[in-house]
């Protein structure tokens, strides 16, 4: 059933897709992420694929430690698990922001449609991942609202058919200790599998660090007639959370670097997560899926960064169905079409403890700011196609229109006054709309072709467009005064050019794009969200693995982009954006010098950026090492050693400029981590 194009796609996403392996080369790589078929993945879209022996290697405590292995993203670490994320973009903020990224494991959003949360990756158990699949810039037809910069898809490990049981402990500085547990057995037609991890962190800064736990269990099913593939995931994480440093340059002081400003904030967030996905191959090469899915999560946290602290709860319970049908049209043409739906209710409030008071002339009331519920639907439907009349060339494309619907209910007064009803002293920071129900109604597509010059080397050009619906915190979630937030959907429009090539002991790729964003979701001065932002990004990426000597791979991550505001809503049209550094680069030096023996020399680059819209103050950026090494014992049994910020640079995770101060969370310095594993 698989096209030539089809084996050649496994090869790139392969050998081009940033496979990341370790030492040696991983095992035979497919993508997902594109069709929710693994034979029906194509080079066409700039798609980065992350592998297990990458995953074991880094052993990540933090996402960002991943990430940074594709090319034009970069995950910026708050503090603890928190995190911020750029694809293609400036380093997006605010609680709609995270619409900009489709999060899933396993192609099922990790949040419901309208209610992201900039912090969710620390919902997927990407420490114990098959791959982490990453499409920079806009999605496909089978994704649908905020797959607008891009889609990063956490897969889940497959159980195999032998027992096979891993035991991992490691340990670190300020008393970091983690147990993962791996164990896999079945036969020709059940496997199961169950993954589980627990970490304890007790902070490099004061009253900082965190407890976590997450677990995925998997059953695999392998019939005459359909195939199944169940998972049931979960994960919980207490954090006591430590706040921006303030003042210029602190991330250099020594008498700040482990200081805390807001030593009573914290983060508590559950999530779990169900899916039973089943698959048909028919007769007349064609072949069907079907996924039901369940999905829960509350979180509860301290609003450190914002006067007054008060306390934000929030939570979704979600139901909802994927499918996608697969036909084969003759040798040279096949077709995927499908529907998705997804039910979801939410809840928030937001309450402060503090006494009522005053400040930049708004007020600021006890007790509750708001207290609502929403309940989402959303509906799509897709189609899409690829067409190759001969093993050099190949047309693909695809469209999806969707249909999401919010209805809230206003618990509360409505209005701008404290929750009796009582109008502050100053004009209240906090506004609570009237009950309202609205719609949205958006399309998103894609064209690529690829043309080979060689037999070692494609042309490619994709062209995509993109969406996301205004979030609900954007519609209902005001301040100000605001009593309706008349918000259209996000777009962009994303061109590309690219060459990729494929050689015995090299690949490469270079792609070259441009992407516009229009109907930017931001907030004037008077803090009231409104439609009318518009951007420009135009970059270039790198992607090099170098096969040096069998024992010795050099392999190569970078960027070059430059950001603007490409209209004077804001009044500063040409300026760059803050926090996007025009470069970003990573590299990795990956030696075995013996069977057992395995080394891995790191290098991570962010470029210098601006903190502000004005661009009048920057952050120099910063160069990262990192060593990692692994000596095999025994049969089954390993000891590693991971040693971060080798060279003990003093930089800033994240910096930023806000109500008139340099806001960073300061970088840990030099840290060393020692595992040991055993598989039997």
């Amino acid at each position: 059933m698989l096209h030539s194009t089809t084996k050649k796609a496994l090869a790139y996403a392969t050998l081009l897709g940033l496979t990341a392996n370790a030492f040696g080369t991983e095992p035979e790589q497919v993508v997902v992420s594109a069709t929710r078929l693994e034979q029906t993945q194509t080079p066409l879209s700039s798609v980065s694929v992350i592998g297990k022996q990458a995953i074991d290697t880094v052993s990540h405590i933090h996402i960002n430690e991943l990430l940074n292995r594709a090319p034009g993203v970069w995950v910026s670490r708050g503090n603890g698990q928190e995190h911020l994320t750029a694809i293609r973009s400036e380093v997006l903020t605010g609680g709609g922001s995270c619409g900009a990224f489709y999060m899933a494991q396993d192609g099922i959003p990790l949040r419901a449609p309208g209610f992201c949360n900039v912090n969710q990756l620390f919902d997927a158990n990407s420490e114990q991942a098959a791959r982490v699949e990453v499409i920079r810039g806009p999605g496909t037809a089978v994704h649908g609202s905020n797959a607008l910069n891009g889609v990063i898809n956490v897969i889940t490990r497959a159980p195999g058919e032998e027992p096979s049981t891993r035991l991992t402990a490691e340990g670190g500085p300020h008393d970091y200790s983690r147990l993962k547990l791996e164990h896999s057995q079945g036969n020709s037609t059940h496997r199961v599998g169950i993954y589980a991890n627990g970490a304890h962190d007790g902070g490099y800064k004061e009253d900082s660090g965190f407890d976590q736990q997450k677990m995925t269990l998997r059953y695999d099913y392998t019939g005459s007639v359909w195939t199944s593939q169940n998972v049931l995931s979960a994960t919980n994480l207490n954090q006591e959370t430590a706040g921006y440093v303030l003042g210029q340059d602190a991330y250099k002081n020594d008498d700040l670097k482990k200081s805390n400003p807001n030593p009573e904030a914290f983060r508590d967030s559950q999530s779990a997560r169900f899916y039973s996905r089943w698959e048909r191959e028919g007769s007349q090469d064609t072949h069907f899926v079907a996924t039901p899915y369940l999905r829960y999560t509350e979180m509860d946290f301290l609003q450190h960064f914002l006067p007054g602290t008060p306390l934000e709860e929030n939570g979704q319970k979600s139901v909802g169905v994927q499918t996608a049908f697969f036909s084969n049209q003759g040798a040279h043409t096949s077709l995927h079409y499908g529907f998705d739906a997804d039910l979801t209710e939410s809840y928030l409030t937001q309450t402060q403890a503090s006494a009522s008071f005053t400040r930049f002339g708004t007020g600021f009331p006890s007790g509750k700011h708001y207290d609502y519920q929403v309940d989402a639907t959303t509906a799509a439907w897709f189609v899409g196609g690829n067409w190759e009349p001969k093993a050099e060339r190949e047309l693909n494309a695809g469209v999806r229109y969707e249909i999401q619907r919010y209805d809230y209910d206003n618990l509360m007064i409505d209005g701008s006054t404290d929750e009796n009803g009582v109008p502050c002293a100053s004009p209240c920071r906090y506004t609570r709309p009237s009950d309202d129900k609205d719609n949205f109604y958006n399309w998103s597509g894609y064209l690529g072709y690829r043309e080979s010059l060689s037999d070692n080397v494609d042309a490619v050009a994709h062209f995509s467009r993109g969406f996301r619906a205004p979030q609900a915190s954007e519609l209902y979630r005001l301040q100000e005064g605001q009593l309706n937030a008349d918000l259209d959907s996000e777009e962009v429009i994303n061109a590309e050019l690219g060459l990729r090539g494929n050689w015995s002991r090299a690949s490469a790729s270079i792609t070259a794009y441009r992407l516009e964003k229009d109907n930017i979701i931001l907030q004037d001065s008077n803090r009231q969200n409104f439609s009318n932002g518009k951007t420009l990004r135009r970059g270039i990426e790198l992607e090099l693995s170098w096969h040096i000597r069998e024992n010795l791979r050099l392999e190569l991550q970078g960027s070059y982009a430059k950001t603007q505001y490409d209209n004077d809503v804001l009044g500063v049209e040409d300026n760059e954006l803050a926090t996007a550094p025009r470069q970003l680069a990573s590299a990795q030096l990956k030696w075995q010098p013996l069977s057992a023996t395995k080394a891995e020399l790191e290098w991570v680059h962010v470029g210098e950026h601006y903190l502000d819209e004005a661009n009048s103050r920057e952050y120099g950026g910063h160069d990262l090492v990192n060593l990692r090494l692994a000596q095999g014992l025994t049969k089954g049994l390993e000891l590693s050693l991971r040693v971060t910020n080798l060279t003990d640079e003093d930089y800033a995770e994240r910096a930023d400029f806000a109500f008139g101060n340099y806001r960073y969370f300061i970088g840990e310095p030099r840290s060393a981590y020692v595992g040991i594993s055993a598989e039997f």
